[in-house]
């Protein structure tokens, strides 16, 4: 399939019903064809379609970003630092060394708008993007809405999610480093397995912490990293000091992402030949994550569309953000004006329920402290099944940009949720990890209003990841025995009452 650059401003291609793609005589469902090459645009829909008859657009034929993008850049107000954890002054780039590698840190401290992806990364990207960008056809009359509902659907990658995004430029820079191993943290697995199939790809050793509720839950996220070389361990654990203090206090702890961070931050502290490695909060990471956004951005300029209202899910943010900030930079610029909703669990709801303050990172405090939406670090959310989204926080970018107005926030509880999954699974096909799902039924809330205002707004919805190895969630569901979990207003307190005092 022949691409074009998709920064070059000079090619002009023409959309006419004779270029809609055939196999033979045979309308061929699912691609658009322009000028002979197949677009990444798909529809659901298995219906004879005519594009209308005779649209200009540049570069339509989309390529693999050559750069990540870095709203920070363009925010007229820049995020709080992240301070020292002992001293309370602004981390410096120093302090982050032990854990980070050196590219990576200069990653998350930037002014750069704009940061040129390594060939080496792209060339490990080519493996599954462009991801496609889909008309959910079928969904949509279901739901009998006038509403056009998009889906950019990241569970093409090897691993099944968007994960892979910053998994492989983390793990390349690690190795040009000269770093031997790299420890992190997983929640549903879909970060664990992300890292070590990119430690397969460059040689590093991988070693990994599951929050122990989803270990038991998801056996098969845990053979995923197995195969590709990973050790996993369920988090808490008696192998770290972390751990030990958690299991003394609670044997029977269902773990969370800040104790887990913990365990994965104290082994790579105390040994030379190690890096932590993030999946989601950072900045840099969220820098990587920029690849879904800007595809998308020029997938839905190749189609005619603009989008009403932009939806995804969060637990760390980097999916979340990875689809909205592109469009954030083209609503600041005052092209665009989309509604961005982020969609949280109901049990875990750091945007919505959590305070906007310094906190640590992790549960045994020994990250930075970062301004963010949080719950406490100390706050342990139930067992949902939406793994991913089991976290304390939120990005400090994006708890920033939430502050600043630019994207809203509201909570789902997970049956709400599941039922959506199941309405999108017998309409489009794919059967969703737990964590989209949470976007999906915030997709299906508006569509129904559209149906009863008459509305044809235009959502896009990110599509994190497929459910292929979340089975058991949807076998609860299916049986009647998944029941909505909540946070407790004074767990929640009490976790809060622990935050350290900052002034800021």
């Amino acid at each position: 399939m022949a691409t074009h650059s998709v920064f070059n401003p000079n090619p002009v291609s023409t959309f006419t019903s004779s270029t809609i793609s055939t196999k033979g005589d045979k309308q061929w469902p699912g691609y658009l064809m322009l000028n002979g090459e197949q677009m990444h645009v798909r529809l659901s829909n298995g219906y004879r379609a005519r594009a209308r008859s005779v649209i200009n657009v540049n570069s339509t034929a989309i390529e693999i970003p050559h750069q990540w993008y870095n709203l920070v850049a363009d925010l007229a107000i820049k995020p709080p630092p992240p301070l020292h954890p002992k001293t309370f002054e602004p981390v410096k780039p120093e302090d982050l060394s032990p854990l980070f590698a050196d590219e990576l840190i200069k990653q998350e401290v930037t002014d750069e708008r704009f940061i040129d992806i390594p060939e080496e990364v792209i060339d490990v990207y080519r493996l599954w993007r462009p991801t496609p960008l889909i008309r959910a056809k079928r969904l949509e009359k279901l739901l009998d809405t006038p509403a056009r509902i998009y889906y950019k659907y990241e569970g093409v990658s090897p691993a099944g999610s968007h994960k892979p995004n910053t998994a492989v430029p983390q793990v390349y820079y690690n190795a040009q480093q000269g770093v031997k191993n790299v420890v992190t943290e997983t929640g549903a697995g879909q970060w664990g397995s992300s890292l070590a199939f990119a430690c397969s790809l460059f040689g590093l050793g991988c070693e990994v912490w599951q929050v122990c509720a989803s270990y038991d839950q998801k056996p098969y996220r845990k053979l995923m990293m197995q195969t590709w070389g990973a050790k996993v361990h369920p988090s808490p654990s008696d192998i770290t000091h972390a751990g030990r203090k958690i299991l003394q206090m609670d044997p029977s702890s269902p773990g969370s992402l800040g104790i887990a961070i913990s365990e994965a931050v104290e082994i790579a502290a105390a040994n030379d030949d190690t890096k932590y490695c993030l999946g989601s909060v950072l900045n840099h990471v969220l820098l990587h994550q920029t690849v879904i956004g800007e595809e998308c951005i020029r997938q839905m300029e190749a189609i005619g569309e603009t989008p009403d209202l932009i939806i995804g899910c969060t637990g760390g943010g980097s999916n979340f953000a990875g689809l909205s900030f592109p469009f954030i930079r083209e609503k600041l610029k005052g092209k665009i004006n989309p509604v961005i909703r982020a969609v949280e669990p109901a049990a875990c709801p750091s945007l919505t329920k959590g305070v906007y303050a310094y906190d640590f990172g992790d549960t045994a405090g020994m990250t930075p402290l970062m301004k963010m939406h949080t719950l406490g670090h100390d706050f342990i959310p139930d067992p949902i099944h939406a793994g991913g989204l089991r976290y304390h926080g939120m990005a400090p970018l994006i708890s920033h940009v939430h502050e600043l107005g630019f994207m809203e926030a509201i909570s789902i509880p997970q049956t709400e949720c599941f039922q959506g999954a199941i309405r999108f699974a017998r309409s489009e096909g794919i059967i969703p990890a737990p964590e989209p799902t949470h976007a999906i039924a915030a997709t299906i809330r508006e569509a129904v209003r559209c149906r009863e205002t008459g509305e044809s707004k235009v959502i896009l919805m990110a599509m994190c990841g497929h459910g292929h190895f979340d089975l058991a969630s949807y076998e609860k569901y299916l049986q009647g025995s998944l029941v909505d979990l909540s946070f407790e207003e004074e767990k929640i307190k009490e976790s809060l009452a622990k935050v350290p005092q900052v002034q800021a």
